[in-house]
């Protein structure tokens, strides 16, 4: 990934604004971002705008998940983690193999390549959830259970797709290689996300500057991801379980100071704003520069069994639990399917795919289409239908919302 200084500026520039005028005009912010990434990939430049696999997963993803972690309310997500851990563990398993299957028997793609497909396409992505859904100005259950399992289901899809490529090159020869590497690669990811928040909290808690108190989650975020690659675990679980423990400390027994408190959370919501708009951005560059004439079977194959295969984990698994405390109503069972974007991440595997794979320009070019989707129809569609069930209230023309992460914790 090569960007220059000058074009990380005019991005800024750019995405703000296209904050003014989405606002304006009432729009999805994510959707104004991928229309102006699209037209900037036009302009006359020196070294064309480009995302890469890493650029995504160590410059924007722990800054946005640890971010959205950080103002989860933990209380609150004890309570729906039954609901959340089945979503986000079977769910994924339910959602990949009906795509996986789809993409096997209707396209004839070898088997390795629709399973690689189907599962860097199955979860949900937590950067195009939390920004649509706050967007949107929902809160509630209902909002904790979407951001709660577009987070762990990115976990859980990111380490299945590292096992499954694993599996085709041959590294795990039986099933048991297979689910121990998995169990290491969660469990492990886990347990470095805690000790390390917990670490720097205990640094944090010996300083009353609230400039070192912030540097101290900036390197708690970083620091969970990078740890966690090293020894071959979940970076993406770790910096979300970093997130959750600090964000517990910081509404309970928090070692910050006052102006550290309210310094990190203005950090860190400026911080998830920059790079939002920043991968908003490069995605419609992106998008701008495939080719989907030629896989226009292929790509419409793919959006109705992405959308098949999330029907098939939610309705399912949600009547598991109707008799329960965990029962989760019908209209929320709608939102939860047609609210399951993909984005970032699913970009982010598809651009790590070996290039010797079979279909490997296919799978990448038909999951921009399945972004693309996601983000025009479902992220345009989503709000209204929201208002359809009395989820969130009509906005006033002549009100603004605030942006601020304080009106958009989940009570």
């Amino acid at each position: 990934m090569s960007v220059h200084i000058s074009q990380w500026v005019i991005l800024l520039f750019v995405a703000a604004l296209v904050a003014m005028l989405t606002r304006r005009l009432h729009l999805p912010y994510t959707v104004g971002l991928v229309l102006a990434g699209m037209a900037l990939s036009l302009a006359p430049v020196r070294e064309p705008l480009h995302l890469s696999k890493d650029l995504i997963f160590f410059g924007f993803l722990p800054p946005l998940v640890f971010e959205a972690a950080l103002c989860i309310h933990w209380h609150d997500f004890k309570k729906d983690l039954p609901v959340v851990g089945v979503l986000a563990t079977v769910g994924v398993a339910l959602a990949a193999a009906v795509t996986s299957l789809g993409m096997r028997y209707a396209l004839h793609w070898d088997w390795g390549s629709a399973i690689v497909f189907g599962v860097l396409i199955a979860a949900t992505d937590p950067v195009s959830v939390i920004a649509t859904f706050k967007e949107a100005g929902l809160h509630g259950r209902l909002r904790l259970l979407i951001e709660s399992e577009s987070l762990l289901n990115d976990g859980t899809a990111a380490v299945a797709f590292v096992a499954v490529l694993a599996a085709i090159a041959g590294g795990h020869n039986s099933i048991l290689g297979v689910s121990g590497a998995l169990v290491l690669s969660i469990g492990g990811g886990a347990l470095i996300g805690a000790a390390l928040a917990r670490a720097f909290m205990l640094l944090a808690g010996r300083t009353t500057d609230h400039l070192v108190e912030v540097t101290l989650t900036s390197l708690a975020a970083y620091g969970a991801f990078f740890v966690a690659e090293y020894f071959h675990c979940s970076g993406v679980l770790a910096t979300m379980t970093a997130g959750l423990v600090l964000g517990d400390h910081h509404r309970s027994v928090s070692p910050l100071s006052a102006s550290g408190r309210h310094t990190v959370e203005i950090f860190w919501e400026y911080t998830a704003f920059v790079a939002n708009s920043l991968i908003f951005l490069l995605i419609g560059a992106q998008e701008a520069q495939q080719h989907f004439l030629g896989l226009w079977m292929a790509v419409c194959l793919a959006i109705g069994l992405v959308t098949l295969g999330r029907a098939a984990a939610i309705y399912p698994l949600c009547a598991a639990f109707t008799r329960s405390r965990f029962k989760v109503p019908v209209r929320h069972q709608h939102v939860l399917v047609w609210g399951g974007l993909r984005g970032a991440l699913a970009l982010a595997l598809a651009l790590a795919l070996p290039q010797d794979l079979p279909q490997h320009d296919a799978i990448v070019s038909v999951t921009f289409a399945v972004v693309a989707f996601s983000v025009f129809v479902q992220g345009l569609t989503i709000t209204p239908l929201l208002r359809r069930f009395g989820e969130i209230k009509m906005r006033s023309p002549f009100k603004s919302t605030s942006r601020h992460r304080s009106h958009d914790i989940v009570p």
